[in-house]
């Protein structure tokens, strides 16, 4: 089947960059003379039928844009057989020969959902998580990253100034990667994540080791999804000191917005370009992912099926940097 009409759509939690792979998808298909159409709010727009087209000029001025021009949502009718083939039926009304979603786990679960039922479907990974199986690294993780460091930077400035210890809580329920990451290169005392529960006490002693080893600030940085909250860490500092004032801060959603980076601009960038090529070519099924320096695509069923986890020699490295 000759591809005439592709659709796109982001889905799940918004990922700096996704603006950056709605553009690559709509010029490089437009090039090859191939209409695109923008589905809003994610599987919500699909199965209400939420379409517009795309052309280049819709898509000027957003490389540089955080969130998604496309919106997004998350929806749990479209889990349902029922809202699969709902959904099936509104991509065939309009006309739409092959789709492309970018987003999450759950986001590319609903792709496979489609192309199973023989709908031609390629995944683009976006989660600032970095826990997309099949990718070195995921559309939004670089920028979240850097947003994180540029805090931890700012709070060792006035830690510093007040001899404090600062808890930063970075995002993460169920992935410790932007935790640790931002941990290593942010030079934290102790990094908590949900991969490597760690005790209240041992939270205390490193501030405690950190205060005793002459130190003028101590940082931890803990996941949203770590065993002990942030707030349970603070409320027991309280009662067992550890010789520096402590702060709580948690960064929340900041870590999702802002202008995406020179490197999620361009995986963004190449990741959009492939997907286009890849169901022009007549694959399906598949997720454009990032394997050492190339783009190469990967099943969704083997993508789904497994989880990124962290590299384990970074835990070790953040222990032995943090003394």
């Amino acid at each position: 089947m000759k591809i005439r009409r592709i659709a796109v759509m982001t889905s799940g939690g918004d990922a700096p960059g996704m603006n950056a792979a709605i553009r690559a998808v709509v010029r490089s298909a437009n090039a090859k003379d191939v209409e695109v159409y923008g589905i809003r709010r994610g599987y919500t727009g699909l199965l209400s039928g939420d379409f517009e087209r795309l052309t280049n000029r819709e898509v000027s001025g957003i490389l540089q844009r955080g969130g998604t021009i496309l919106q997004t949502a998350r929806n749990a009718e479209f889990k349902t057989e029922k809202g699969q083939k709902r959904g099936l039926r509104r991509l065939n009304e309009q006309g739409i020969d092959g789709l492309v979603v970018i987003g999450g786990d759950g986001s590319l679960t609903g792709a496979l959902a489609l192309h199973e039922m023989g709908f031609p479907v390629v995944g683009i990974p976006g989660s600032i998580d970095n826990d997309i199986w099949g990718t070195n690294m995921s559309i939004g993780v670089d920028t979240a990253l850097n947003t994180i460091l540029d805090a931890i930077d700012k709070l060792r400035d006035t830690a510093s100034s007040h001899e404090r210890a600062f808890l930063i809580e970075a995002m993460g329920r169920n992935s410790g990667y932007l935790t640790l990451m931002s941990g290593i290169l942010g030079g934290a005392e102790i990094v908590v994540t949900p991969e490597r529960p760690i005790e209240l006490e041992e939270i205390a002693q490193a501030l405690d080791d950190a205060y005793m080893r002459g130190k003028s600030h101590a940082i931890a940085v803990i996941a949203e999804g770590a065993k002990h909250k942030i707030n349970e860490v603070a409320a027991y500092l309280e009662t067992h000191p550890c010789g520096f004032e402590v702060r709580v801060t948690i960064l929340g959603h900041v870590q999702r917005g802002g202008s995406p980076t020179a490197f999620d601009r361009l995986l963004a960038t190449r990741m959009g370009v492939h997907a286009v090529d890849e169901l022009l070519a007549g694959r399906s099924g598949v997720m454009v992912g990032l394997d050492g320096r190339s783009i190469t695509p990967v099943p969704l069923a083997e993508v789904i099926s497994q989880k990124r986890e962290i590299t384990e020699s970074y835990f070790e490295m953040a222990q032995i940097l943090s003394r």
